[in-house]
């Protein structure tokens, strides 16, 4: 079996965030975070990276990630357009209304298909996940499962205290993944306690204990007819919607509800923050140079 394969969703455009959060430096030498990724996934084990990208970053995503990583570690691009594997019908509905944006990270996955021959975890380009994280979850692709997986964060941990945050929360049992349930504008309020606030106004009260997906799941590489159907089911109800994305947690529900694939929930002890916000950045520099102090990273990730 090859090797497994770490994949980097790193097409989106920040719009919270007010710019290309995914390049934007953390480390003292120029490291983003995805970089920090990808170094705890060369340890964990895994033989290359795919970095899922758009066609106009890419110059610049060669100047400012793969000039460092690309000499140290194997890497392929891949690319995700508005129109990348979009069917004639579909992409004229699309146009009527004017879409410009791609699909949502179950399309990025799909554009970069063609370049997965081995177990593969996918994750976002401006989060960080930590060391444990990466080692729970090769250990697992190493195994050669024919099942899923993914590693939950518990949900306190994982605000921002900048604003509302978008959290897939999770039901795990018997150290599976039963459901996975993508809930928007997430934010602790004035009573201590954390609040998603629906569409209507209503709000749930959510355990600060919640595990909820921060898009760190694991696959088999068996898994893309199946994805490729659901992707086509969601085109089919939403191709004439200006704003419809179509979210990999709610491709893994699909799959767990159709009997398609069971989903381990792996255990690990494992950090996790990112840049939602610009007003992030700093607390994010500051926690990457504890870690460098601490030596869990070298001063210089890739010499």
């Amino acid at each position: 079996m090859n090797k497994p394969i770490i994949v980097v969703l790193a097409a989106g455009m920040g719009s919270r965030y007010g710019g290309l959060k995914q390049m934007d430096k953390i480390g003292k030498n120029g490291e983003v975070l995805l970089d920090y990724s990808v170094f705890d996934a060369k340890r964990a084990g895994f033989g290359k990276a795919i970095f899922i990208i758009r066609h106009d970053l890419e110059a610049d995503f060669r100047d400012l990630v793969l000039s460092r990583i690309g000499g140290n570690f194997p890497c392929e691009l891949a690319f995700q357009e508005m129109d990348s594997l979009i069917p004639p019908d579909a992409l004229a509905k699309s146009k009527e209304i004017n879409r410009t944006k791609p699909w949502g990270t179950t399309h990025a996955l799909l554009c970069a298909r063609n370049l997965i021959d081995a177990p593969f975890t996918v994750i976002n380009a401006d989060d960080f996940y930590g060391r444990e994280a990466f080692d729970a979850i090769g250990s697992f692709l190493v195994t050669g499962s024919d099942d899923g997986a993914i590693v939950p964060y518990r949900l306190a941990k994982t605000l921002s205290p900048q604003g509302t945050v978008t959290r897939g929360v999770c039901e795990v049992e018997n150290g599976y993944l039963i459901s996975v349930d993508e809930l928007t504008a997430i934010a602790r309020e004035s009573d201590g306690k954390i609040y998603n606030t629906a569409a209507d106004g209503s709000k749930r009260c959510l355990p600060d204990v919640m595990p909820v997906s921060m898009n760190f799941w694991g696959f088999p590489p068996t898994i893309f007819n199946d994805l490729q159907r659901y992707f086509d089911e969601f085109l089919t109800s939403s191709a004439g919607q200006s704003k419809a994305e179509c979210y990999l947690p709610m491709a893994a529900d699909w799959f767990i509800k159709n009997g398609l694939l069971k989903i381990r929930a792996l255990e690990a002890d494992s950090p996790w923050f990112g840049v939602t916000y610009k007003e992030d950045r700093e607390a994010a520099i500051k926690r990457v140079a504890d870690y460098t102090a601490a030596g869990t990273y070298p001063q210089s990730l890739w010499g």
